[in-house]
């Protein structure tokens, strides 16, 4: 097996199957991707240069970046597994700050954003280390239900 540079930053990846999914991109980090968003840097900077959701403090503390995932919907869950009709955020944190956000994959893989590195897909507990620390929150939402095609069939009434 051929180690990268990945490797050396995060060493749980080390015989772990992961896959590099975009280049290196400086535009948006690992929380707004969690978040759905590959435009912005998400930090709560007391300077307030970086976004963060209206309304929730901005502190480097696992509650606020539970409350800036609840202002998008999600809960907080009790496991990491893949669970049908929800998706998945988990928030790793290093001696009490927050330091990454992971986001779950329908097959339940994982991607993040790697600071300003690649968006990789790979095993949850693989980023668990001196860089990230460990998995401190797991959140969830509903999917939104996809509606059906106008050209779908109406199924027929049900008879009682």
């Amino acid at each position: 097996m051929v180690e990268s540079p990945l490797d050396d930053a995060f060493p749980g990846l080390r015989g772990q199957p992961f896959e590099i999914k975009s280049p290196r991109d400086d535009a948006y980090n690992c929380i707004a991707w969690a978040a759905g968003d590959n435009r912005n840097w998400w930090w709560p900077s007391p300077d307030q240069e970086d976004h963060w959701p209206e309304g929730v403090a901005r502190v480097e503390t696992v509650d606020a970046f539970r409350d800036a995932f609840a202002s998008l919907g999600y809960v907080e869950c009790q496991h990491d597994q893949l669970e049908a009709g929800y998706e998945k955020i988990a928030v790793f944190s290093l001696a009490g700050k927050p330091k990454h956000a992971a986001r779950q994959l329908p097959t339940g893989l994982w991607a993040s954003k790697l600071g300003l590195m690649e968006d990789i897909e790979h095993a949850l507990y693989a980023l668990t280390g001196t860089e990230y620390g460990s998995v401190a929150l797991v959140m969830k939402r509903r999917l939104p239900i996809s509606p059906a095609p106008a050209d779908a069939p109406i199924p027929p009434p049900q008879s009682r």
